[in-house]
């Protein structure tokens, strides 16, 4: 299956690196329902995440991380209040 969605979510600083890398760290899935899942898995962890489709994925949706609670409880109906879904 081609990836549709994605995760992004912050990395923990773990000892002292040579050169700077990217705070954050972005997966790849298929479903809705997978990426939900990593992002609930990030989020007990504590971390901050955000998601959304991947182009040309249409309808096009991005989930800030003040609205990824919402979207996690979500049961696929119309987007919550705050979740830009564009076309």
């Amino acid at each position: 299956m081609i990836p549709t969605w994605y995760v992004t979510s912050e990395v923990r600083n773990r000892g002292v690196l040579p050169r700077l890398r990217s705070p954050r760290e972005t997966k790849t899935f298929a479903t809705e329902d997978e990426a939900k899942l990593f992002a609930r898995a990030k989020l007990d962890e504590g971390l901050a995440v955000f998601a959304g489709t991947i182009n040309p994925h249409l309808p096009r949706r991005l989930i800030s991380g003040a609205d990824i609670h919402a979207w996690l409880s979500d049961d696929g109906g119309a987007p919550p209040p705050g979740v830009l879904k564009t076309e």
